[in-house]
């Protein structure tokens, strides 16, 4: 086990303002995902089929339909997805981009991950640069964007109250996530975005049987592990509000993870 921890910066970085795209059509975003799920190999196809029909907690489901049905003042005219969010990329990826749960108006909106909110326009800028995205902007799943080396999903699948899943709710998503990191049969890296998207991960390999407990990895910007299942988890701060505009995360700090992704899974 190996673990190495950045220090944080001082100062912050421009932010990434995005202007606020008009909605798609419904066809234009079915069309799109038709296209989308075509590309997929069959196991991802049938495991993202049976996420976004998921009704296993009552109160998630409450909460992402009444966001759907209610909308924010500015996307009054978006057709909401409003149900729980698939996995999105590359299922060759050697990079797994581990975060909480979708976003009430980003991802519950627009039915990707990171797309249309404000930790997106942080993070997809930093993707593209990297490498690891065609494009730096994510507004909807018909803009066009794809992933190179990298996979994103999430601890949760829909949206939570107060952005909170309780831990029974994580561990109703979990067998959606053993599955997906299963079948991405070339993982190397595991980037965790935040101590649930972290956490989420030592849960999988005790699931597996590959590691008895978690006290000897301590979530910390920058810190990575060798884990027991050969891959390397490599930690950073969430790319939330909270933490980006308070300096906490800045846009260099996340640019030195992805850069550290690429060399760590040897790309």
């Amino acid at each position: 086990m190996s673990r190495t921890v950045e220090s944080r910066p001082s100062g912050s970085d421009t932010k990434n303002v995005a202007s606020r795209p008009q909605p798609p059509t419904t066809r234009a975003l079915a069309s799109t995902d038709q296209v989308h799920a075509s590309a997929l190999p069959n196991w991802l196809r049938i495991l993202n089929r049976e996420v976004v029909g998921c009704t296993r907690c009552p109160r998630l489901v409450e909460y992402r339909e009444k966001i759907a049905r209610e909308k924010r003042r500015a996307y009054m005219d978006w057709d909401y997805w409003g149900k729980p969010v698939p996995g999105f990329g590359n299922p060759n990826a050697r990079v797994l981009i581990l975060g909480l749960a979708p976003g009430a108006h980003g991802s519950n909106r627009t039915g990707r991950p990171f797309t249309g909110d404000s930790s997106g326009f942080f993070m997809y800028p930093v993707l593209h640069e990297t490498g690891f995205a065609t494009q730096s902007m994510a507004t909807h799943r018909g803009d066009g964007l794809a992933l190179k080396n990298a996979y994103i999903t999430a601890a949760a699948r829909c949206a939570p109250p107060d952005n909170k899943p309780t831990p029974a709710e994580i561990a109703n998503c979990s067998s959606y996530l053993d599955r997906e990191i299963e079948g991405l049969l070339e993982l190397r890296v595991i980037v965790a975005l935040g101590r649930i998207g972290f956490d989420a991960y030592l849960n999988h390999l005790k699931r597996r049987g590959l590691l008895q407990g978690k006290k000897d990895y301590v979530f910390a910007h920058g810190a990575h592990y060798k884990m027991p299942d050969g891959k390397i988890l490599l930690a950073s701060y969430h790319p939330s509000n909270q933490n980006t505009n308070t300096g906490k995360l800045t846009r260099q700090m996340f640019v030195k993870i992805f850069q550290e992704a690429r060399l760590l899974a040897d790309m």
